[in-house]
């Protein structure tokens, strides 16, 4: 289910805009407990998947989209546990702009999900995943802005270790929503 995963980005997001320590747990513990539904979504459909019921898609096609979900879902909850485990206090403009990306790819990917339902709308389906990779490909110079700044400035070695692991997390989650974008391409060529 896409909507879990919505959920889930559009809570971590705000973890970039809240400065109490508090509220921050806070988000970070609801990160991880949307993880943990999203598992149990997983493990669900896997389950079916093994039964012996009808599928618009190939099984292999439904079984690589939801593990493709469940890995962004993993980068999100990744990148909140690194913040936390990290103590990470100050938060780049980078983080918050990636983790803004996040979001747009997930929601056009939640979109697309529902469109794909109903193969009459494979147009819509097609036009998410060119903004869900143009979304990546921005994600992509984001992080390696950040990271060139990171490096020219003078930032002890410790805080630059756990800026760029955040950051690199954080990318990553976005190379995870095109993989699904690239599953449900699959899934149109293969039923178009």
């Amino acid at each position: 289910d896409t909507a879990n995963l919505v959920e889930q980005a559009r809570v971590f997001s705000t973890l970039f805009t809240t400065h109490d320590k508090d509220e921050q747990a806070n988000i970070i513990r609801r990160v991880k407990e949307l993880e943990t539904v999203g598992d149990d979504i997983t493990h669900r459909i896997f389950l079916e998947l093994s039964s012996n019921f009808i599928t618009p898609f190939d099984r292999e096609d439904i079984h690589s989209l939801a593990t493709s979900l469940d890995d962004i879902a993993d980068y999100i909850h990744g990148s909140a546990s690194r913040i936390e485990l990290y103590n990470v206090k100050e938060f780049s403009k980078t983080m918050e702009m990636l983790s803004e990306v996040i979001l747009k790819q997930v929601i056009e990917i939640d979109e697309a999900v529902k469109d794909l339902r109903n193969m009459r709308n494979a147009q819509r389906v097609r036009e998410a995943i060119v903004r869900v990779n143009s979304l990546e490909n921005h994600a992509d110079d984001l992080f390696d802005e950040a990271i060139g700044r990171l490096f020219a400035e003078e930032v002890p070695a410790l805080e630059l270790i756990k800026v760029k692991e955040v950051l690199s997390n954080l990318e990553t989650a976005t190379d995870k929503c095109e993989d699904v974008a690239n599953v449900l391409e699959s899934i149109l060529v293969k039923n178009s």
